[in-house]
């Protein structure tokens, strides 16, 4: 949650802050609001995309461990990478890196 809040923030409010529109304090303060709303109120419906629409579930019926251990290695991936961009000053999508760890992983794990 660190790592996607420090990239959205710094995605959403850099040009506002950088042009003195908004102080960094401000820009904190709404972020705190906005990305909490956000996730409480979409949130489910992101999830549910990534369950449904990404990969198939059920072709893990035997191997519920394995896709386990796919989700959580992909959230610490992409935990991991949104940190370094976000030190690296990089521009990167939160939303590509879960996806695109997801449908990696799934590769490996079950193939095409």
């Amino acid at each position: 949650a660190f790592s996607v809040g420090a990239n959205d923030v710094a995605n959403s409010f850099g040009t506002a802050v950088g042009s003195g529109v908004v102080t960094l304090r401000q820009a904190c303060i709404l972020a705190s609001i906005f990305e909490t709303t956000g996730s409480v109120l979409l949130g489910a419906k992101v999830g549910e995309t990534i369950r449904k629409g990404i990969i198939d579930v059920n072709l893990y019926n035997g191997t519920v461990e394995t896709l386990m251990a796919g989700e959580v290695s992909a959230m610490v991936g992409s935990a991991v990478w949104q940190l370094i961009a976000s030190f690296l000053r990089l521009p990167i999508s939160g939303t590509h890196c879960i996806v695109g760890s997801t449908i990696g992983f799934s590769l490996v794990a079950i193939g095409t």
